[in-house]
């Protein structure tokens, strides 16, 4: 029903990811998606812009129910109004979150490779960064429980952000692994802030967890960050909610918000989000993801059979494939250069995401097939030519 290898030119509409590209490069970089978004949003947003008056918004009753039902319709989280806390970004919400609960010199305990903000929200917060690395088994990531309890142990970590789903790991995290988790940081008094931002874009076959959904006590030792943002496409729109049950927390954070001035919305984010958590929504979202796999499944074959030294990491969730180019003997930062210079395609060097000496590259597979089939071609010229 939906059209998503129409081909959208986003040149001059100062576009993050385009505009910062030079003509003739193909941006497959930046975690926002090169197709429309869903009509039903498109919709909400032009009904509100034929009002010629853009104040300040009052958020209705009608938004917070569209979260709460969505969420518990379809992931089993049932929470209450009070409990929501609306916001700008997830990182703005970390930032707030990690300044209202900890001191300087705390530390935040974090699972690496990760998406790089959380490295700037823990330094910016004057904390220190705690790494419990993933293990990368038989082409997948895996959490190693035992050096987890252990950083946990650590009195001074104070925090721990969960990415769940994984990026860049691509994992959905099971609902065994998060009550594993979830029970550790129950013994050690350590506070779960879960980055769920890409909690719709799981892929067929696989499925998200709420860490809401484990129930009490520990949806009472978390704060829950979720926004439309990614899976619809309207990350500028800047929507996002905090749902914190403990009342205490939620309080001490709702300040902080209001600390750090990012406690206004928009009114094309509030309508937005509640066209996105729709009957209608939810059918574009299921389409999307399967364009999604298929892009995914492409992307698979292709290194099977041009690139077979390389190794494309196993994805459950997200639109961005981790791919493991260590038999090219090159740190991440050359190739991400070299390639954008040379070949004209711009990928994330994986250094952004594992601080060191990484052989990673992150490509972002949400843009119609014929682009990240070219895509794919100018990188296989430039591994054949290195």
């Amino acid at each position: 029903m939906y059209n998503f290898d129409q081909v959208i030119n986003r040149r001059g509409t100062n576009s993050v990811k385009w505009d910062s590209a030079a003509d003739g490069v193909l941006p497959l970089w930046v975690a926002d998606m090169d197709f429309a978004t869903a009509p039903c949003v498109q919709e909400a947003v032009q009904r509100r812009a034929q009002h010629p008056v853009f104040g300040y918004v009052r958020v209705p009753d009608s938004y917070y129910e569209a979260v709460i039902r969505w969420f518990a319709r379809r992931h089993q989280f049932t929470m209450q109004r009070d409990w929501i806390i609306y916001t700008s970004g997830v990182v703005p919400a970390i930032s707030a979150i990690i300044q209202a609960l900890t001191r300087p010199g705390d530390k935040v305990l974090v699972q690496t490779p990760v998406y790089n903000c959380f490295f700037s929200s823990i330094r910016n917060s004057g904390c220190q960064l705690a790494d419990s690395p993933l293990v990368l088994h038989e082409n997948r990531y895996e959490i190693d429980f035992e050096d987890f309890e252990r950083k946990a142990q650590d009195p001074a970590v104070r925090l721990f952000l969960l990415c769940n789903p994984h990026n860049p790991a691509g994992r959905a995290w099971t609902q065994s692994e998060l009550q594993r988790l979830a029970d550790i940081c129950l013994r050690h008094d350590v506070f779960i802030v879960s980055d769920e931002i890409h909690n719709e874009l799981t892929l067929p076959g696989h499925k998200y967890t709420c860490l809401g959904a484990l129930g009490e006590p520990y949806v009472r030792n978390a704060a829950i960050l979720t926004s439309p943002s990614k899976s619809f496409n309207i990350a500028g729109l800047q929507i996002a909610n905090i749902t914190i049950a403990d009342q205490d927390i939620r309080q001490r954070v709702d300040k902080q918000i209001n600390i750090n001035e990012v406690c206004d919305v928009n009114p094309f984010g509030v309508e937005a989000l509640q066209a996105a958590y729709s009957a209608e929504g939810e059918q574009w979202l299921e389409e999307l993801l399967a364009y999604i796999q298929e892009n995914y499944n492409f992307l698979r074959d292709f290194f099977q059979r041009e690139l077979p030294q390389l190794a494309v990491i196993d994805m459950e969730a997200t639109y961005l494939p981790w791919v493991d180019c260590w038999p090219l003997g090159k740190a991440s930062k050359q190739m991400e250069k070299e390639l954008l210079g040379g070949q004209q395609v711009w990928f994330n060097a994986g250094d952004m995401y594992q601080p060191g000496n990484s052989t990673f590259l992150r490509i972002n597979i949400a843009c119609p097939r014929s682009i990240l089939e070219e895509a794919l071609q100018r990188f296989a010229k430039y591994v054949k030519q290195a």
